[in-house]
């Protein structure tokens, strides 16, 4: 069983798990992991009464002051509620879920190389296997995001373009 993090709730009702190394440190997750955070996230998001608790990480960064993750977006408060449901974000592999699956649909907004790794439709969003597999293995940085140049060098030549509709 994976060790617990602290957790700590404000009197507003934020959830803050307290995290002992900076985003850097939590572990390698699985492409089936990131595939049932995204079912989760997407889910959740979608209910008729979204869950909406605000979840917040903060990590320790050795001497320096602590990085805090605060998820006040709706949306995003929603996709941790979920997340937390099926990886349990009191344990570095779940607040490893979490973060990993935010920072790739981050970096999916802006950075045009991805676009050959994820279809956007109406009827939803898929992502091609080789994305969550590198996402899932790729080192954090010590603010969250991926090293986008590890994250590259795990993907395969495209073959084809993203498309939408």
């Amino acid at each position: 069983m994976a060790a617990k993090l602290r957790t700590q709730t404000t009197a507003d009702g934020k959830i803050f798990r307290l995290i002992p190394n900076p985003p850097a440190g939590l572990p390698a997750v699985t492409k089936r992991d990131l595939e049932q955070a995204w079912e989760a996230a997407h889910s959740a998001a979608s209910a008729p009464a979204p869950l909406t608790a605000t979840h917040g990480f903060r990590f320790q960064n050795g001497t320096a002051a602590p990085l805090d993750f605060i998820l006040t977006d709706r949306d995003a408060a929603s996709w941790a509620g979920g997340i937390d449901n099926i990886a349990d974000l009191s344990t570095a592999h779940g607040v490893s879920v979490c973060l990993r699956l935010m920072a790739l649909v981050e970096l999916m907004s802006r950075a045009v190389w991805t676009r050959p790794w994820f279809t956007l439709t109406r009827a939803g969003l898929t992502f091609h296997p080789a994305l969550l597999t590198a996402a899932a293995l790729t080192p954090l940085t010590e603010t969250g995001g991926f090293v986008e140049t590890a994250l590259r060098a795990l993907l395969p030549e495209p073959k084809q373009g993203a498309s939408s509709e």
